[in-house]
């Protein structure tokens, strides 16, 4: 099962209620069934808002898996389905790359791709009966034409059917200047907000590499975001509307690592939440919707007090690439002589 191998979550049903967990680790989730929170099929606008809101309110964290083909989203689909929780399909611009071929060359590739896979994801979607957020992860600065492509398809979506292609996009500008990561975000997002598509950002670093953007040797000071630079992003987006979240780093790092080889500190996440609660007079414990990348390395105690202070989605990637790979080879050695036969 993809969901329990990546280790962040299944979802399971007793006769009272379902409940969201880490192995061992029981969140109730709901005491209704997902239709009764948002319809199934791919969601976006206030159901994204209303899901999300959900996910903060009963604490749990909602699985968002890499894709690079349509039958990996149909393996995504069908762990959701079975375990009866929504989930996230997301594609980075490499993955959108993959999809189109990576014998073409074309600049415009990974955006194509990319609204290919997005297209796959809306026909089928619906038949599994659980909610899905269709995403596209980390455009770094340098990425922004692919990300301009994404939102092209979005508007032309949004035209005919009222609603965008895709639920939400991340801009990851991380490696800029704060000023400069805050106020390209603010200008992507009065464009995004005008069709309601949801933005998340990060601020801090991740460590290792992904999608091109290497931070393996980067100071460890700056893979831990602080409450002021948290507050700096909210102060700036809130004034455009409330659909937005933030990766704030706490340590975490992209790639394979053991636990204990990776020192995360979740806890700061809660320093985060109650300083911009108390900055806005909040009604709310955790005002702020934040997203957990790099989960690899990470034990189930810390995935758990992340979730607790404000997690609403958590990538997977590499452990979910090793399960589809490690699925085929084991078919494939199994059935290797009738399949040659």
């Amino acid at each position: 099962n993809t969901f329990t191998h990546s280790r962040i979550a299944t979802t399971c049903t007793s006769q009272s209620s379902s409940y969201f967990i880490l192995p061992s680790i029981p969140i109730p989730y709901a005491t209704m069934s997902l239709a009764d929170i948002v319809p199934p099929g791919v969601v976006t606008g206030d159901d994204l808002l209303k899901l999300l809101d959900h996910a903060r309110e009963h604490g749990y964290a909602i699985p968002a898996v890499n894709c690079t083909s349509s039958s990996t989203c149909n393996a995504v689909l069908e762990a959701a389905k079975k375990n009866n929780s929504p989930v996230m399909i997301q594609v980075s611009n490499g993955g959108g790359a993959f999809v189109v071929g990576k014998s073409v060359k074309d600049p415009n590739a990974a955006a194509a791709g990319s609204v290919a896979l997005a297209m796959h994801v809306r026909s089928v979607a619906k038949y599994y009966g659980v909610p899905v957020v269709l995403h596209s992860d980390h455009c770094a600065k340098k990425l922004l034409p692919w990300f301009d492509g994404m939102l092209k398809a979005d508007e032309e979506f949004f035209a005919k059917h009222g609603e965008p292609l895709f639920s939400s996009h991340m801009l990851d500008l991380s490696e800029e200047p704060d000023e400069e990561n805050i106020a390209i975000c603010v200008e992507y997002f009065k464009k995004m907000a005008k069709m309601k598509i949801w933005l998340e950002m990060e601020i801090g670093i991740t460590g290792g590499e992904e999608d091109g953007v290497n931070n393996e040797d980067v100071d460890p000071e700056k893979l831990y975001t602080t409450p002021e630079q948290v507050y700096a992003v909210y102060e700036a987006l809130s004034k455009i509307g409330d659909m937005f979240s933030i990766a704030a780093a706490f340590g975490n790092v992209h790639g394979v690592y053991k636990p204990g080889n990776v020192k995360l500190s979740p806890e700061k996440l809660g320093n985060h939440q109650a300083y911009t609660k108390e900055k806005i007079s909040s009604p709310l414990e955790k005002p702020i919707f934040l997203v957990m990348h790099g989960g690899s390395g990470s034990t189930d105690e810390e995935i758990q007090l992340a979730v607790s202070n404000g997690v609403i989605k958590m990538n997977i990637d590499t452990d979910t690439q090793w399960a589809y790979w490690d699925g085929l080879r084991k078919f494939e050695a199994a059935n290797h002589d009738f399949m040659q036969g």
